[in-house]
């Protein structure tokens, strides 16, 4: 495999190899993208403070979670489907998890099992929750969740419908897969792909069925409201986190709600094409909760200067999505390690010039004021 030198590269090199239904299904966001596009501009606008002549040697990137210590200052986003990007996605992901103690999303949509993806990560897994409009199966799989042993449950929030991505659209994405001509020409230029996908079994949802119920990526979630929140505080004993939040009063909301943490985020850009970019809401909830309130992010990371970025923000976690995805499609686990290693890299060196030895010591007096 072509060795992973930045995100970038990953992406690249995935694009070349998966499907082009696949490819933007993965890649793309909602309306024309411009939402996404400007969480990365708002990223990369932001400068770093760099300071001299202070002793770094000896730097760690250890940070605390939930009274843990998580190894890397960065995690992995619940996403769906992941095999699509190759077969074992999900537990190469719970493996990566495990080795370098962070959590892992399983996502309602996974198309592992979450028993699976939970023993594969070692414990380090989080599950993530989609209200699907029904309460009992929502339950039944809160109460699974509960049984696997997870004790962080995240419920997104910022899907009442799924936003429209044209490119999905465009390609004739469906879950399941709709074979029609302009597929068979796609999978057929892609052998690799598909052979490997054919000979492990077409990605199907995993955890449904039954008392679960069926799930509908495409279905109205859009009856959730603040009592259902208050029901599902109440209900999970654990951690529970709101991923998907962009306003301050929100935040404050949910804080007042018991809620233990809120993860920042705009869904990758995949939700409102014209929602602000995910890293300036991050300061402006910051401002709002408080100092010492956990607040996660997720929206356009791609290098280890935005994840440091993002916690001179205010965050205190951050976590990835897609790279990962596309690192799998490169190379499989061992792509998944060189972009680990990017990025652990990337972090190390822009503390070092921050003249700093941690991600704690990182704040608002790092980020240079234009």
């Amino acid at each position: 495999m072509p060795e992973i030198h930045s995100s970038n590269d990953a992406r690249d090199y995935a694009r070349s190899r998966l499907p082009w239904m696949v490819f933007d299904y993965i890649d793309g966001a909602a309306g024309e993208g411009y939402g996404e596009a400007l969480n990365r501009a708002a990223l990369r606008d932001l400068r770093l403070q760099p300071r001299v002549l202070n002793d770094v040697e000896k730097r760690t990137l250890a940070v605390e979670l939930f009274g843990q210590s998580a190894d890397l200052p960065f995690g992995i986003s619940p996403m769906g489907m992941c095999n699509l990007s190759a077969p074992g996605a999900d537990l190469m992901l719970g493996r990566l998890a495990a080795r370098h103690r962070v959590p892992v999303g399983a996502s309602t949509a996974a198309s592992t099992s979450l028993e699976d993806i939970i023993k594969a990560a070692e414990g380090h897994a989080w599950f993530q929750l989609y209200f699907s409009g029904n309460e009992a199966s929502s339950n039944a799989l809160i109460n699974r969740a509960s049984a696997a042993g997870y004790e962080t449950l995240v419920l997104t929030v910022d899907v009442p419908e799924v936003g429209r991505r044209p490119r999905e659209l465009k390609r004739g994405f469906k879950m399941p897969f709709k074979i029609g001509p302009r597929q068979f020409v796609d999978f057929a230029l892609h052998p690799r792909w598909s052979i490997s996908s054919l000979l492990s079994g077409r990605p199907e949802l995993a955890n449904f069925g039954g008392d679960f119920g069926e799930f509908d990526r495409t279905a109205s979630r859009a009856g959730a409201d603040w009592s259902l929140l208050q029901r599902l505080r109440d209900r999970w004993q654990g951690k529970l986190v709101v991923k998907g939040v962009l306003d301050r009063d929100d935040a404050v909301k949910m804080k007042s709600f018991g809620v233990d943490a809120i993860q920042v985020s705009s869904h990758g850009g995949r939700q409102l094409d014209s929602a602000p970019p995910a890293i300036h809401a991050l300061r402006e909830i910051r401002s709002a909760v408080g100092e010492t309130y956990p607040l996660f992010f997720d929206s356009g990371i791609r290098s280890g200067e935005d994840i440091v970025k993002a916690y001179a923000m205010g965050a205190n976690y951050v976590f990835l999505g897609r790279p990962w995805l596309f690192a799998i499609a490169s190379g499989g686990e061992s792509g998944l390690e060189q972009l680990t290693r990017v990025l652990t890299q990337e972090t190390s060196i822009a503390l070092a010039q921050l003249g700093l030895c941690d991600m704690a010591s990182v704040g608002a007096t790092q980020l240079k004021s234009s």
